[in-house]
């Protein structure tokens, strides 16, 4: 085993995979449709300058199975915490919520240099039918108590909840150090709100659908900006009002390699809708060109931000060391 550096003019960091999903290993619903790719899944994120991934841990479940994860790859690391969608399974937890939350704040603390974040967590009001709001609220609150346990910013779920998520955030302000509000859709106002309590703002595919999210993400200043993926969900597609953006050749920056459907997977090519973090680079694209910013410079001051968060101490002119074989 001999040690390489990783020193790339296009330096990313996605801030939220969801890498722990069966379709990483081929299991589509249950069922096997191919072989476990999720090492050539990696390969293609790190040759596309992707230099560091945070793998999402939305139940205490998952996120044991993030850090697990993450301890099989330097380049790995993990959020733990309860998405709101999930918060209806903590009740029925052997022990209830305090040992639901325990187990939580035990796993973070006993593997802080791999954890970097507290959540997912949240509301969304969307998808009430897996969670009240009574719940959620409840256990968002918990989240509060893991930050000022274990000292890391929060990992943040926001969806259609007309401002009662910023308000959440700001009763509890003194209790977090900072946080990233992942995969951003809301207004330009909502925006405004969560930008005055200090907040980043993650942005995806999912953020950049239509024109009204356009308009938005144009008025997040660079230092507060992060990328994402959200992988295996939140591509950029042909639909989205952030295609016409893209540089569909790759010519002056980078082209996705070839998607098939899952029944006709081959390890070099992507399967079809389903997501994977080297396609990163196509929301840095489009982020680039609506802000018309360079995107290696772009890509560098979002590394920055995403470092000074999550990656204290580490800069844009720290090298990562990843383990490889000896050739």
């Amino acid at each position: 085993m001999h040690r390489r550096l990783v020193a790339r003019s296009m330096r990313i960091i996605d801030i939220g995979a969801n890498l722990t999903d069966p379709v990483f290993r081929g299991k589509y619903r249950g069922k096997q449709a191919h072989d476990d790719d999720l090492g050539v899944v990696l390969q293609r994120a790190r040759a596309a300058g992707v230099e560091r991934m945070m793998v999402t841990g939305g139940s205490l479940h998952e996120s044991k199975e993030a850090i697990d994860l993450c301890r099989q790859h330097q380049d790995l690391f993990a959020t733990a915490g309860c998405h709101p969608t999930r918060t209806s399974e903590v009740d029925g937890h052997p022990g209830g919520a305090d040992a639901y939350f325990a187990g939580l704040r035990d796993l973070i603390l006993s593997n802080k240099d791999k954890v970097v974040a507290v959540g997912e967590c949240g509301l969304d009001y969307d998808r009430l039918h897996f969670s009240d709001k009574p719940t959620q609220n409840k256990y968002f609150l918990r989240h509060f108590d893991l930050t000022e346990a274990t000292g890391l910013p929060l990992f943040l779920h926001d969806r259609n909840t007309g401002g009662e998520f910023a308000a959440v955030l700001k009763q509890n302000r003194h209790r977090f150090s900072t946080g990233v509000v992942h995969s951003f859709t809301g207004t330009a106002e909502e925006l405004r709100e969560l930008l005055a309590l200090g907040l980043y703002i993650g942005i995806n595919g999912c953020s950049l659908k239509t024109d009204d999210n356009l308009a938005v993400v144009k008025l997040i200043p660079v230092d507060r900006l992060m990328i994402e993926t959200d992988c295996p969900y939140c591509e950029i597609r042909p639909t989205h009002a952030s295609h016409k953006l893209l540089d569909p050749a790759g010519v002056a920056s980078w082209a996705a390699p070839d998607a098939k459907r899952k029944e006709r997977w081959c390890s070099d090519s992507m399967v079809k809708s389903r997501n994977e973090p080297c396609t990163i680079r196509l929301v840095l694209q489009a982020v680039a060109k609506l802000l018309a910013i360079d995107e290696v410079e772009l890509a560098a001051r979002m590394f920055e931000n995403t470092c000074k968060v999550f990656f204290p101490g580490t800069t844009h002119d720290s090298k990562l060391e990843l383990d490889t074989p000896a050739q």
